[in-house]
């Protein structure tokens, strides 16, 4: 009985640490495009746009 309080708890935690790594990862992608874009701003106002 103990074994299958053991892998249920196990799993429990497993998937809770599946979604926290998830949500992670989410965050990390949109911190980068964030920064992308921040980048892509800047360099527009520094540079101006050229005449054709």
């Amino acid at each position: 009985m103990a074994g299958v309080w053991r892998d249920f708890i196990t799993a429990v935690i497993d998937a809770v640490r599946r979604r926290d790594e998830a949500a992670l990862s989410d965050e990390r992608r949109r911190a980068v495009d964030r920064l992308a874009d921040e980048k892509i701003r800047e360099e527009k106002e520094k540079r101006p746009p050229e005449s054709t």
